[in-house]
């Protein structure tokens, strides 16, 4: 049983919800980078998602974007974002999914990032822009051992193709609350529930909301529908206020606290 299928078996036996947090590795530093992650890991994060920095990040809003560029600008690139996974896997025993879009993966080498992702400790990885008529060439490349492959379903995805999507996904579902990009604001818990519902009568895994969960009331809505939340803009909005303030390490724990609180699913 790999990390993430155990993450999510302890969580439930404690009627929790996995608190699932990205970063964008790098940002704004290699070195301060791995100090908020470190916090984060030390104080709820159940699942890491490290998140590949990118020139043209075209799901992501503006916050997101910002902080691609910052980590570029500090010369942040996939390989060194698998180093910074190697440091991680050595401190913690938090499951890190690499989420990437696929343009970093395929200049790196399909069998190679596969290759060096499990060797630095990656439990899998979910790429933005990659759907699953087109992922063979990436997934063939996938060798026996455990990585998995976190397939997004959108909000206007229809129950046929939620099937087909479910069907060669592990791990986790990332579930988009709604349309528009990451960091957007307004959560429609009802239709939220309804795709919820729908995406559970086609797939046995584990299905995490993500897109527009910011506040731990937020976090406390989500919990009760969804196995996990995503939160992202949330915690780069904070690196990005207190890019210069050497407690940022510290506001960035007691952030991750005031979501684990509210993880509970009754």
């Amino acid at each position: 049983m790999n990390r993430i299928q155990q993450t999510f078996n302890r969580l439930s036996e404690k009627d929790k919800a996995a608190l699932v947090g990205f970063v964008t590795a790098g940002d704004p530093d290699f070195e301060i980078s791995l100090k908020i992650i470190d916090a984060m890991c030390e104080n709820g994060v159940d699942i890491l998602e490290l998140g590949v920095p990118f020139s043209d990040p075209t799901a992501d809003g503006p916050v997101i974007q910002r902080s691609s560029s910052r980590a570029i600008d500090a010369g942040m690139t996939l390989p060194k974002v698998l180093e910074m996974v190697r440091i991680l896997r050595s401190r913690h025993q938090v499951p890190v999914i690499v989420f990437s879009y696929y343009n970093p993966i395929l200049a790196y080498g399909n069998r190679r990032f596969y290759e060096d992702a499990v060797d630095a400790g990656a439990d899998g990885v979910l790429v933005v822009d990659l759907p699953p008529e087109e992922s063979d060439e990436f997934t063939e490349c996938f060798g026996k051992r455990p990585f998995s492959l976190i397939r997004l379903v959108a909000p206007t995805t229809p129950k046929n193709r939620m099937a087909s999507i479910a069907a060669d996904a592990s791990g986790f579902i990332y579930l988009v609350s709604k349309t528009g990009v990451t960091g957007s604001e307004g959560l429609d818990a009802q239709d939220i529930r309804i795709h919820m519902n729908m995406l559970k009568s086609v797939t046995s895994l584990p299905i995490c909301v993500g897109f527009g969960i910011s506040t731990p009331d937020d976090v406390a809505r989500m919990s009760k529908i969804a196995d996990g939340v995503v939160i992202g803009s949330a915690f780069e909005r904070t690196i990005e206020k207190n890019i210069t303030d050497p407690s940022l390490p510290g506001l960035i724990a007691e952030q991750t606290r005031a979501y684990k609180k509210n993880t509970g699913r009754t």
